[in-house]
């Protein structure tokens, strides 16, 4: 996966949190996954376009926060991150960084 990472020119970053509406779009086709720990709580599929724009949908059982992140070398100085989460009155926040 992270040969995949390293080829790629521009990220486009979305990340999908439960919503309880009746007119949420399906989902879009994304044809890769993977588990990311071993008691499988973190669910990460993606896919890319022929413009290697990159779509990501990240799954969490969480106790309402989840930072996703990208670096060149697997370390956390100089990577990119996504923290995303909903407060207690329900309304959601996404930080960059």
């Amino acid at each position: 996966m992270a040969v995949l990472f390293s080829r790629i020119k521009g990220i486009l970053l979305l990340l999908f949190l439960p919503c309880f509406c009746s007119s949420q779009p399906a989902p879009p086709l994304l044809r890769f996954s993977i588990f990311l720990d071993p008691s499988n709580m973190v669910y990460l599929r993606w896919d890319h376009d022929e413009q290697e724009l990159m779509t990501f949908e990240l799954q969490v059982h969480t106790t309402g926060w989840v930072a996703f992140g990208f670096s060149p070398h697997g370390e956390l100085p100089g990577s990119d991150i996504v923290i995303g989460g909903i407060f207690p009155n329900g309304s959601i926040y996404f930080s960059v960084s």
